[in-house]
């Protein structure tokens, strides 16, 4: 292991070391020996000591309720602490990382001047860049936000002990430190006691903005500025903004019911209050550093004759923000406030102007280097966060559109609209949207549900533009999905266009999707309406549950292709929304990877996409860690623009045809087809025990009468993960790749993984999914949790799995060692695995002793199964 890595090792070592020294305090030190004696027994069991594995087995299975907690506790904690340092090790002084490193924005500058792409092209594609990332509270964040804070303090702390010229005294204390931070987090709860609320998402979401992405984004464009000017002899222009952030915190109904019109409208309250408490310290900054008295005469003569006329604009902006907290301090409480909207700030141009205003006079009286401090940091945020903070996205699924307009319907006479045909629903949307008068009646009491979908109307229409980004359909078919929120939001009173966005999630809505789009811009009032702008998104959870990996992604990149087709023959501006997750199974793939495996043309106005739950904080969690993630995605989305992927050829799609079907049939045949696999899947993995983890405020499932297809996407991954089969990552695409081997296609496969970058994805993602998969333990789940006669089921799937092992590394050519060409990444799981092996032995263990009396309670039980899950989750280091 190199000289980084082994850093690495030493600080993983020491939290480890000082997570034992909490235990044996907190514990006892019998206590301390039994971890170990585990850990030792479990390192010996994974080099393939049988002796030690019947051993293991044999302590866990007999371990005493009392002993239960401490133990999952310790190794959930540990399991948390790697994560910590290996999130750190990507921003350590001491990490070179050549595969990062290549993919960085300077190293792809340094390429495209080497391949002579025009400086005029490049930055024309830099000023079109656009990354918006969608904040989503997916209930895929297992950590707390208490420990997520400790967490945070513990690589500021590894941070300082990198300086070689410390002191005695001052290593002691960073390392006192460490110590303290370890025990107050083996002393905190993992488990959080009660759901989170939709408002308690949000606030995680803000802090992240807080915490992180405040920082992040000016250091992120002073960085992609200096790459310019270096290579490009090009600065940015200041109110060029190519981050922005959008959430779903508070604006996400889809299923949940506890995100109503009020939560929405609390949210927005609360975003707003955050923003102003945030400018609030940086104009407070400002006051203390602009105490320069030049300024250009037309500075002087827009804002007054002052001494110092800079620190007089602050401070005026300054007693605004003050007035806007009490504002929004009045209205979360319930109070009528006591200042009017003519004493706060609203808009983004009452702190936009007079911040410009003052960089300009200081760069004309030759004070370019104070205007390019805090000043452009200040002006950067307005542009990227505004005085809303982020912008809310507004969610919705299609049916309950249907159902409050055909309640409407019936209530005036007209029928029942859900019944009417596609045509007939567009006809008479198209004709209320073209009206003039109200469609509602006045009197009217529509029921709960539609009222709801009416209120949420009504406070989007009282927002200024902007600050609701768009309005998403999820499951949406047709085009009157489309055209009926718009009447909604007509009749709502909403005065300007607001996009609505259809989500496309299954397979055959994938299939459909450029139909539906053709018949919607048929319509002559809805290309009135659009401004020619049209954003889609492409649902990548719903679609591999639906019809596997393999299938689905292919469904994903041939919607995508036939949406910019369709718009560049009408010449409609097309933004495509990526819902993907942070698993293989929910589209997940490293970011750099799976933006150059898009369709050409496919970024050309910029990326939109969710990132959710966990990978929020290992993504954009520390503002370093940020700064290289925005680093990469500029990155990529460049170099798909200037540097496109091929198209691909006739041939590889003929294949990806025939795997695509081959692999949804083998899927469905297992998932659908077979009687015994609800069963099977209810008793080998612990998803009807994850409906109790509070994780997310959204429920797990949409129907809580129904089966695996009512179960949401993302506790459908997470429990396939939890007992190590990952079985919706992978189910169907290895036999279908052996199926078309045998056909005689192994040179086309081929030449497809060393040429086709979206092809190539697909097997780097297979190839990480089987290094996380064990088939010895998901044997023994079956073995302790299953009845007999289902045995066969896990007997053929773990067979399944490891002939597509042997396909997948045939194809990469790898031999017999998985991630061969990634070792640190094969090293941290093998490191990982260590210490999740006792935690997914144990979670066997409390699965069988909860199921033997399913009517009595154990809350000792209960809670140290749900640590073992959040544990569990922690080592495979993505959970849903």
């Amino acid at each position: 292991m190199t000289q980084e890595y082994s850093v690495m090792r030493n600080n993983i070592n020491m939290l480890g070391h000082f997570l034992g020294e909490t235990i044996s305090e907190a514990q006892g030190s019998d206590m301390l020996d039994l971890i170990e004696n585990i850990r030792i027994l479990s390192r010996n069991s994974r080099a393939g000591n049988d002796k030690a594995r019947q051993e293991l087995l044999a302590i866990l299975s007999t371990i005493s309720t009392a002993n239960i907690i401490p133990v999952v506790r310790a190794f959930s904690q540990f399991l948390n602490l790697t994560n910590v340092a290996e999130q750190y090790q990507t921003i350590s002084r001491h990490h070179y990382d050549e595969v990062s490193s290549t993919r960085s924005i300077a190293s792809l500058f340094k390429r495209l001047k080497a391949q002579n792409v025009s400086k005029d092209q490049v930055i024309k594609t830099i000023e079109n860049l656009l990354i918006e990332l969608v904040l989503t509270a997916h209930p895929t964040e297992v950590t707390r936000r208490s420990l997520v804070h400790k967490q945070v303090e513990i690589n500021k702390c590894l941070s300082k002990l990198e300086h070689d010229d410390l002191t005695d005294g001052e290593r002691n204390s960073i390392e006192r430190r460490l110590l303290q931070l370890i025990a107050q987090a083996w002393y905190t709860n993992e488990i959080r006691t009660v759901r989170p609320t939709p408002f308690d998402e949000a606030k995680w979401g803000f802090a992240v903005i807080e915490n992180s992405l405040w920082t992040a984004v000016p250091e992120f464009l002073r960085k992609l500025n200096d790459n310019a000017k270096t290579y490009l002899g090009y600065e940015i222009p200041v109110n060029l903004m190519p981050v922005r952030f959008s959430s779903w915190m508070g604006g996400d109904r889809d299923g949940n019911p506890f995100v109503t019109a009020e939560v929405t409208r609390n949210v927005l309250y609360l975003a707003r209050w955050k923003a102003a408490n945030l400018f609030l310290g940086d104009i407070q900054a400002l006051v203390d550093e602009l105490s320069i008295a030049q300024c250009t005469p037309e500075f002087r003569a827009k804002y007054g004759n002052h001494v110092e006329p800079y620190r007089e604009v602050m401070k005026g902006l300054r007693t605004k923000l003050n007035n806007t907290l009490a504002y929004y301090n009045d209205l979360l409480a319930g109070r009528m406030p006591h200042y009017t909207e003519e004493d706060i700030i609203t808009r983004d141009e009452q702190l936009w102007q007079p911040l410009n205003d003052s960089y300009h006079s200081l760069l004309a009286c030759n004070m370019k280097i104070i205007a390019n401090g805090l000043l452009l940091d200040s002006l950067r945020r307005v542009r990227c966060f505004g005085v809303t903070l982020s912008r809310l996205d507004i969610r919705q699924e299609s049916t309950l559109h249907t159902d409050a307009i055909a309640e409407i319907t019936r209530y005036i006479g007209l029928g029942d609209y859900a019944s009417w045909t596609e045509d007939d629903k567009q006809a008479f949307l198209i004709r209320e949207l073209s009206s003039r008068r109200p469609l509602l009646p006045q009197n009217w009491i529509p029921s709960a549900k539609t009222k709801e979908i009416l209120d949420t109307c009504k406070i989007i229409a009282q927002q200024p533009e902007g600050v609701i980004s768009c309005y998403i359909i999820s499951m949406a078919r047709t085009a009157s999905d489309v055209l009926g929120v718009h009447l909604l939001l007509k009749e709502a009173g909403v005065p300007y266009h607001l996009p609505v966005v259809p989500l496309f999630e299954t397979l055959d809505d994938l299939d459909a999707c450029e139909d539906v789009m053709t018949q919607l811009f048929n319509v002559g009032w809805y290309r009135g309406v659009i401004n020619n702008k049209q954003m889609v998104m492409i649902g990548y959870s719903d679609s591999a549950k639906d019809a596997g990996m393999m299938a689905a992604s292919w469904a994903q990149y041939r919607a995508q292709e036939s949406l910019v087709n369709l718009c560049d023959k009408l010449g409609i501006e097309l933004t495509l929304f990526h819902g993907r997750g942070g698993t293989i199974g929910r589209g997940g793939a490293p970011a750099h990877a799976a933006l150059l495996s898009q369709p050409p043309r496919s970024l050309k106005n910029g990326l939109r996409v969710t990132e959710q739950g966990e990978m929020i904080r290992f993504k954009l969690g520390l503002p370093d860690v940020a700064i290289e993630t925005l680093d990469l995605y500029a990155s990529a989305i460049l170099e798909a623009n200037l540097l496109p992927p091929p198209e691909p050829k006739a041939q590889w799609r003929e294949i990806m045809d025939q795997l695509s079907q081959s692999s949804c049939e083998m899927y469905r045949n297992v998932v659908r087809g077979n009687k015994d696999f609800v069963p099977y899947f209810r008793s080998a993995t612990p998803e009807q025990e994850l409906a109790k983890l509070p994780l997310g405020s959204r429920p797990a499932k949409r129907n809580p009468n129904g089966g695996v297809e009512s179960l949401r996407a993302i506790p459908w991954i997470f429990a396939w993960m939890q007992n190590r089969l990952m079985l919706p990552a992978w189910l169907g695409a290895g036999a279908a790749l052996r199926q078309s081997i045998e056909r005689g296609k192994q040179e086309v496969i081929e030449e497809m993984c060393h040429h086709w970058p979206f092809f190539n994805t697909r097997i780097g993602m297979l190839e990480m999914v089987f290094s996380k998969t064990d088939i010895w333990l998901s044997e023994h789940y079956d073995q302790r949790l299953v009845k007999k006669e289902l045995w066969h089921l896990g007997q053929s799937l773990r067979e399944q799995l490891q002939a597509d092992i042997h396909t997948v590394l045939e194809l990469s050519g790898k031999g017999h060692q998985l991630m061969s060409d990634l070792p640190w990444i094969a090293e941290s799981i093998a490191l990982r695995n260590v210490y999740t092996d006792p935690l997914n032995l144990l979670q066997v263990e409390l699965l069988s002793r909860l199921r033997q009396d399913p009517e009595q309670s154990n809350p000792d039980l209960e809670q140290a199964l749900m640590i073992t899950i959040t544990g569990i989750a922690a080592g495979m280091r993505n959970t849903g």
